[in-house]
């Protein structure tokens, strides 16, 4: 992965990130709404060469004269910001990058793996099979608070790698409302507000039941209808608080319709996710963190129906279901073996896999090295 940038003058930017990715998933990526990684291929035909993840020009508009400081990363190579600001950014990129986040669980890198943890798994964002979309971001930044908006293009069809270029029919609004302050008094926290459209050619688990009964398929296919624009909403909340100096807590909710087809993210309706997150210093390892969450995922009855009566999604389908909610433990430690080198050993373990109480449990143990230099 290389991550090139450079600073046009001291508020604008252009940033590009050239990746490269092969191997495949566990399992080929099948049979789990919360998959036990999220930085693996869901499509292992896709090409191994390089390629452009993200490229896009960033603009700062400074509305106050006091500044701060401001971490140097692949989004942004700027020593310092100004405290009150706008943010534009334009190109391709991915949404996770800008919303949803919080500091126990994101990174896949350094935190856990799961993608129901990772990201809110109600949150059908837009991206293509590689997690990427084009589109402008505007954040508005204060002391306090922070505001973002982002307009971005969907995919042609559900995990497709190609995007439709037409903005005025297929598209996506993400907004998110981000308050940093703490749940606790006189402990430091941050609360945000998510919520997003997506208008798709998306089916409707109904509709494909509908054909079903009737004699029209021999299988529910929520593929089956003429190109059509449908709509797909939800919302999400994070909480996140510092309990002491040395262990962070964290708290996801997400929910959409659950009516419309399944199409960017993952197969998931209804979410929760808790997390707690301790710093080694506690042992007298600072960089040497442990982490632990849980996570349960859910469907609605239009999908649940549809996956029992033999529908496939395009991560889910084994012919029939005894529907249960999809729940997972996941927990990990971090060590550092000696200067940029570090390995993670963790374990999953995961109860009705794909919501079928008739599979399962599993218990998944991974581990990964991390290397800098």
């Amino acid at each position: 992965m290389r991550k090139p940038g450079v600073r046009l003058n001291n508020s604008t930017e252009l940033l590009v990130d050239i990746e490269e990715a092969g191997g495949q998933a566990l399992s080929t990526g099948l049979g789990l709404a919360g998959n036990t990684d999220l930085d693996i291929v869901r499509n292992p035909s896709l090409s191994k060469a390089p390629y452009l993840g993200r490229a896009m020009i960033h603009k700062v508009f400074a509305l106050s004269r006091d500044r701060v400081e401001n971490q140097r990363t692949y989004l942004s190579l700027f020593e310092e910001l100004p405290r009150r600001r706008l943010e534009i950014r334009f190109g391709k990129f991915s949404m996770p990058d800008f919303f949803d986040l919080n500091s126990v669980g994101t990174d896949t890198h350094f935190q856990f793996n799961n993608w129901s943890v990772d990201n809110n798994g109600a949150w059908d964002y837009a991206a293509d099979t590689r997690g990427y979309t084009v589109g402008i971001v505007a954040d508005y930044e204060d002391r306090n608070w922070g505001f973002r908006f982002a307009e971005a293009l969907m995919p042609k069809v559900a995990n497709g790698i190609d995007l439709v270029w037409r903005p005025w029919q297929v598209h996506a609004e993400n907004w998110e409302y981000e308050l940093r302050r703490g749940v606790f008094p006189k402990k430091s926290g941050v609360v945000r507000l998510l919520a997003y459209t997506n208008y798709a050619n998306m089916g409707i688990y109904r509709d494909a039941n509908a054909q079903f009964n009737e004699g029209l398929v021999p299988a529910p296919d929520i593929t089956h209808h003429p190109w059509h624009i449908t709509r797909k909403y939800g919302f999400g909340v994070t909480l996140e608080q510092n309990l002491t100096r040395n262990v962070t807590a964290y708290a996801r909710w997400g929910w959409d319709d659950g009516r419309t087809e399944s199409f960017a993210y993952t197969e998931i309706d209804s979410t929760f996710n808790q997390g707690i997150g301790v710093n080694g210093t506690q042992w007298h390892r600072k960089q040497e963190p442990c982490r632990y969450c849980f996570v349960s995922n859910g469907i609605k009855k239009d999908h649940q129906i549809y996956l029992a009566d033999g529908g496939l999604g395009f991560l889910l389908g084994d012919g029939k279901l005894n529907y249960g909610r999809e729940n997972i433990v996941e927990s990990y430690y971090t060590a550092h073996v000696w200067r940029g080198i570090y390995i993670a050993p963790g374990v999953a373990y995961i109860v009705n896999p794909g919501y079928n109480r008739d599979r399962g449990p599993v218990v998944v143990p991974s581990l990964r090295a991390h290397v800098e230099f």
